[in-house]
């Protein structure tokens, strides 16, 4: 005889699927720290808090995947009880709480490249381009674990959903019952959104609110990855932030650069090359890490090490941030992305916008942008037209799959050695930006150089150590070309990589990146230990080239000896600030944790409250950075040198 259950039967097994999405975003929470442990300082108390306040990101994530499900699984009319009905709703209970387990297991890997969980901003860059379609397949059988965690992960979420299946026979028939079944699908409507916003405090709970529960390092562990998808899906522009009057705020930080040192000299119209290689962190340098593995430690950049030794080289340099797609606008144009959006695919990427190629273009200069990878790649041909370079050099330019690496583009070696040519062809003087592409996943090296470089710790030092020699002999064809005593090499990278030792992995090593100016037969040497960033790039080469001429722009001349030496960063609703020796992190309304980073390498005491006085002083700068910033981005005035 078939059994008949109550409307509370409804309620009851919709309770036990929530407790059983709850307990299985708990696990993932478990092996996303297993997979990362190094990037993280919890000792078992912490960590059990933690899980215990990711409970409330993971309840509000549950409801909003599931709003569907609940509400046509609690309406209140008698064809929910239809088998056919009640089938559908579970194959959409697969698919979506599936997805949102597939989302949490990717970051499992690729938290290691971002340190931070995957954000709506990543999954819309990662589609520009056709470069997804080429590696997906790739990235499945490279991380092939991964998927299978993911499977067994869903396999057991329609074990355990199963287990609470209902053959339901609903007894709503007279007007009692059926203004009862009302009034507790009106409940469960009201109850899920004070779930989804997290309580019934005024604003829902945001990314924000993580770090209300641990430092900033530890909030990826406290939230989920469709949280932090959801939550920064909406495209919110900036808002001005007033923390002073204006007067005030620029005399902290000024973006306007006027350097009054070069009004009496001349300039000089010497070709630049920047030179930025994909993911090229610190830590492979062995040169820039004398204390690792006992100073026994060689590195992966022979040829680095030996070009270090003639140029100017800054072992405090920062990234300011962990993708390519906002490390050249950096670069290039002294703009960080202090956003969740990417700049080049925010609300403002039509601003007007400051660049090498258009500050010198009134000198004469041609100016060409070369990338190995496919044409529209992270639209970089779009942002490279606004930024003025006459030319885009890319896969298609180059025009020979003989030497298509059959994921991302060119191998270096080869592309390098075809930017070199270019440039010998073109007038003097020139403003060239290379971007390399094989180190980057999958780190393909030619079949050619099987064995010939050591593969290292992590699968990445191969690649590297492939990019070095592509330099070496990229500087061996331009020495033996007419512009080369000319030319400032300017070498850094677009962000850093997967890490080995425990610095690397921290909120301070983790954007660490070198920074080389080299000029054959020149002045510039030795080792220099000033903080410097990425948005310190353009204004440093115009400096260089005795450029006097006001402009717009969010770093300093590392020349400079008379400002300030700081880098900025920015992820996870999250600003870095290093400056003095110490790194404040913030989140934009408040300071959240203060390190001397310098002597306390593993961020292990946070002197927030201890340091009152440099606390106060590089929040002052911060803000008013930040102040800046925003201002200028909102108003479009990022080129405007009256304002």
């Amino acid at each position: 005889m078939k059994k008949k259950f109550n409307t509370s039967d409804i309620y009851f097994a919709l309770l036990l699927r929530v407790i059983m999405l709850l307990f299985l975003f708990t696990l993932t929470r478990v092996i996303f720290y297993l997979f990362n442990t190094h990037y993280f300082s919890v000792d078992a108390k912490e960590f059990l808090a933690i899980l215990f306040y990711g409970l409330r990101f993971d309840i509000s994530t549950i409801v909003l995947v599931n709003a569907a499900y609940i509400f046509f699984q609690t309406i209140p009319f008698s064809f929910r009880s239809n088998k056919i009905y009640q089938l559908i709703l579970e194959l959409f209970f697969y698919i979506t709480n599936a997805g949102a387990l597939f989302f949490n297991c990717i970051d499992l890997i690729f938290f290691k490249f971002t340190f931070r969980r995957t954000t709506f901003d990543i999954l819309r860059s990662t589609f520009i381009g056709d470069d997804f379609n080429t590696l997906f397949w790739k990235y499945v059988a490279d991380y092939w674990y991964v998927v299978l965690v993911w499977a067994l992960l869903a396999a057991l979420m329609i074990f355990l959903y199963r287990k609470t299946a209902r053959k339901l026979v609903l007894h709503n028939k007279s007007l009692a019952q059926k203004a009862l079944s009302l009034l507790w699908f009106a409940l469960t409507v009201a109850l899920s959104v004070v779930l989804f916003r997290g309580g019934i405090q005024l604003r829902p709970i945001s990314l924000v609110t993580a770090g209300e529960y641990t430092t900033a390092e530890n909030v990826p562990l406290v939230i989920n990855t469709p949280f932090s998808i959801y939550s920064t899906s909406k495209k919110l522009d900036l808002k001005e932030k007033n923390y002073f009057d204006n007067k005030t705020a620029l005399s902290v930080f000024n973006p306007l650069k006027n350097i009054s040192n070069n009004k009496n000299r001349p300039f000089r119209k010497l070709n630049v090359v920047i030179i930025v290689v994909e993911s090229l962190s610190k830590e492979y340098i062995g040169i820039l890490n004398p204390d690792i593995e006992a100073k026994k430690y060689t590195g992966y950049t022979p040829f680095l090490d030996s070009l270090i030794g003639q140029s100017l080289c800054f072992d405090n340099m920062f990234a300011n941030s962990k993708r390519s797609i906002e490390g050249i606008p950096s670069i290039l144009s002294g703009l960080p992305s202090l956003m969740d959006d990417a700049y080049l695919t925010s609300s403002f990427s039509g601003n007007k916008i400051n660049s090498l190629p258009l500050l010198l273009k009134k000198y004469g200069y041609q100016s060409m942008f070369f990338h190995g990878g496919k044409n529209g790649t992270l639209n970089f041909d779009a942002y490279t037209r606004m930024a003025g370079f006459d030319r885009y050099y890319g896969k298609n330019e180059y025009n020979n799959d003989a030497d298509y690496d059959g994921k991302w583009g060119i191998y270096d070696e080869e592309f390098l050695k075809y930017a070199a040519g270019v440039m010998n062809k073109t007038a003097q003087p020139f403003i060239s930006a290379i971007f390399t592409l094989s180190s980057h996943h999958p780190y393909l090296v030619p079949a050619k150089y099987h064995n010939k470089f050591k593969k290292g710790s992590l699968e990445i030092h191969e690649s590297i150590m492939y990019a070095d020699y592509s330099l070496k002999q990229f500087f061996n064809t331009c020495s033996h070309m007419p512009w080369f005593d000319s030319t400032l090499f300017v070498i850094t990278a677009d962000h850093s990589s997967i890490a080995g030792s425990s610095y690397y992995c921290n909120n301070a090593g983790s954007y660490a990146i070198p920074l080389i100016f080299y000029m054959h037969n020149s002045r510039l040497g030795g080792m220099n230990h000033n903080i410097c960033q990425q948005a310190d790039i353009m204004s440093s080469a115009l400096d260089y080239l005795n450029f006097n001429e006001p402009y717009i722009a969010f770093g300093t001349s590392v020349f400079d000896t008379t400002a300030a030496h700081f880098s900025v960063n920015y992820a996870g609703n999250t600003y870095g600030l290093f400056k003095d020796s110490f790194l404040l992190q913030s989140n934009g309304d408040r300071s959240l944790a203060l390190y001397n980073y310098i002597d306390d390498r593993n961020l292990e005491h946070n002197v927030l409250y201890t340091n009152a006085a440099k606390r106060q002083q590089l929040g002052d700068f911060l803000e008013a950075y930040i102040q800046a910033y925003n201002h200028r981005m909102v108003k479009n005035k990022l080129t405007d040198i009256h304002e």
